[in-house]
């Protein structure tokens, strides 16, 4: 099996369609946030060496670049449909009131010049500007609505705390396939990986090598002397064991590179593991979030504090 095919079909989502969610996820947010023409071609490339899972929004600026990164893959015969792509973009979180749902999406579509998306995540959480409180129940029910139209596959939801997950459960005709958040090794997020686990939710990891010279990154994973002396030991690259540890999480993950050989060797993760004790080391790692969401908590917008953004799991 080739490494793109194993990297696949190997997780479910269970979102009442049945579909194959990728293991690895290419992701096209730049930074500076940018639209530019090497992530056009950073896209195709990810496609010639086998991504098939690409990861967007609206505010990355990138659903253009991608929808003509997919135009000329199919036209150079690097895919043969659409349908061998998993595509996966974001409300965001200024558009989530019940009735700007909809028109997001096909925004969006319109956008990226496609029928449909595979999978449609609620972004998470609120900017401080947003004084009109969102409810989560008619958002929701809107994500429903998108998907019962068929103009997404399944729904998903970004930056979810489980205490989040829990009342967006309690009212939900469907339940979210998807949780995309933060994790890496520097910030493991054990409670609600297991969360998650017990409620059938798929988690996706942003930021598994800590997006290091973001905004919202962190230098923590990338710098980390024991994951380097894991990856000198094994032979294999600082990514790699952060994303073969992920895998081993059962995580699903998206990661971005411009660079061919970096993009070949994070596919590279199959056909070897983690011995126990390397596994130990990386559990023992000191815990820190990269994204506090300092941007988002203000005495006059919906969160006052980090501990209430993040419902206590920071």
């Amino acid at each position: 099996m080739s490494v793109w095919r194993e990297a696949y079909d190997s997780v479910l989502l269970h979102n009442f369609i049945f579909e194959f969610h990728p293991l690895i996820g290419f992701g096209s947010v730049a930074y500076p946030i940018a639209a530019s023409d090497s992530i056009k071609t950073a896209i195709v490339n990810g496609i010639k060496h086998g991504y098939r899972h690409f990861d967007t929004a609206s505010v990355y600026q990138t659903e253009q670049l991608l929808g003509e990164a997919i135009a000329e893959a199919l036209q150079v015969g690097l895919i043969k449909s659409r349908d061998e792509l998993f595509i996966t973009s974001k409300l965001w979180c200024s558009d989530a009131h019940h009735d700007r749902v909809l028109p997001a999406l096909q925004n969006t579509l319109k956008t990226l010049q496609l029928d449909y998306l595979d999978l449609y995540l609620y972004e998470f959480p609120i900017p401080k500007e947003e004084l009109v409180p969102q409810n989560v129940e008619s958002v929701w029910a809107a994500m429903e609505e998108c998907q019962a139209l068929g103009l997404t596959k399944s729904i998903g939801v970004s930056n979810f705390s489980s205490k989040k997950l829990e009342q967006l459960l309690s009212t939900a005709k469907t339940p979210p396939a998807v949780n995309q958040v933060e994790m890496n090794p520097v910030w493991q997020q054990n409670k609600l990986r297991e969360f998650c686990k017990s409620k059938g939710i798929i988690i996706t990891a942003f930021s598994p090598l800590g997006a290091k010279g973001t905004s919202w990154g962190t230098n923590k994973v990338m710098d980390s002397e024991v994951l380097n002396e894991i990856a000198q030991a094994r032979g294999k690259t600082h990514a790699q064991v952060c994303l073969r540890w992920l895998h081993e999480q059962g995580i699903c993950v998206v990661v971005k590179s411009h660079n061919e050989e970096r993009m070949k060797g994070n596919l590279e993760i199959f056909n070897w593991a983690l011995t126990p004790e390397e596994s130990a080391m990386i559990q023992q790692l000191p815990q820190s979030r990269g994204h506090t969401g300092d941007d988002f908590v203000s005495v006059d917008g919906p969160f006052k504090s980090l501990e209430e953004l993040w419902d206590g799991e920071i």
